[in-house]
């Protein structure tokens, strides 16, 4: 692993450097500047325009509303609150809208059987066709992550759910079947986090890692996407497999989604907004640099 990998994502997940940027007189506003090419906007207005222009070039968007580490129910219900909502808002099928959440936002930490309530509530408001997909988070919260989705899966739900599996961690193979049996959606990632232990060493590792539960996923009959920026990967599936649905987030190569929409292949943008965009612009600058 590349030493500077740990050090850019602590910096990215730094709410000092956050507040010490901000400080500075113009230091937000020249932030935000450069993290409008990732970020939908502030609110929900711009979210629900932005998911419009990406609706008419022919993608499918998975709208997220910025925040996670929630230590407050009442908190993490509110959040519910805004995301139902959205929910009300977006165009209605066959308009290829999706929800994206973090688990931690709901308050996980703290309250894992409300959390799961909550998701389940989610999950409930989304007509047929559309799903809430839970996002990765450290691996020391992926079993609790996992948990919670299964749950919610097993309440009748599994149609409306989507999980996200990380190609990087050692225990994903098994995560994967758990969900495929389940008949949960897996968004297939290599996984950004720098993990302490029980994870493929970045590079040529997690590359095979991810290919082998592409195939894996597969064989097993999984209704499953696969995320990644990686033209070498991406190609190499689609040659193997067909057309796979690719996910990419907003404002990371769309030259690509346009040639894959070109091709038939079902592409689905990942469209973030909200007030706390600051340290989601510094992971993606931290991947920019080979993070």
């Amino acid at each position: 692993m590349r030493a500077d990998r740990a050090i850019l994502f602590k910096l990215a997940t730094s709410e000092r450097l956050e507040h010490l940027v901000k400080g500075f007189p113009g230091g937000e506003a020249n932030a935000y500047r450069a993290a409008s090419r990732y970020v939908a906007g502030r609110t929900r207005d711009d979210a629900l325009r932005v998911t419009a222009d990406q609706l008419a070039k022919g993608h499918g968007v998975s709208l997220d509303l910025f925040g996670e580490l929630s230590t407050d129910p009442a908190d993490a219900a509110r959040v519910v609150d805004d995301y139902l909502e959205l929910a009300r808002l977006i165009q209605e099928p066959p308009a290829d809208v999706w929800l994206s959440v973090d688990l931690s936002h709901l308050a996980l930490d703290v309250d894992p059987a409300g959390c799961a309530d909550l998701l389940a509530r989610l999950v409930q408001a989304m007509p047929e066709g559309r799903r809430v997909q839970v996002g990765a988070e450290d691996t020391g919260r992926t079993d609790k992550v996992l948990r919670c989705v299964l749950d919610v899966a097993g309440r009748g739900l599994a149609d409306r759910l989507g999980a996200t599996v990380q190609a990087n961690l050692l225990r994903s193979p098994d995560d994967a079947d758990a969900l495929t049996a389940a008949g949960v959606q897996i968004r297939l990632v290599k996984g950004a986090y720098v993990e302490p232990s029980g994870a493929h060493p970045y590079g040529e590792p997690t590359d095979v890692a991810y290919l082998q539960l592409a195939h894996r996923l597969a064989a097993g009959g999984a209704q499953w996407s696969m995320a990644t920026h990686d033209g070498r990967l991406r190609e190499a599936i689609l040659l193997a497999l067909g057309p796979v649905p690719v996910e990419q987030l907003l404002g990371v190569r769309p030259e690509t989604l346009t040639d894959l929409t070109a091709r038939g292949i079902p592409t689905r943008v990942y469209v973030p907004y909200g007030p706390n965009w600051f340290r989601y612009w510094l992971r993606r600058v931290a991947e920019s640099r080979g993070a």
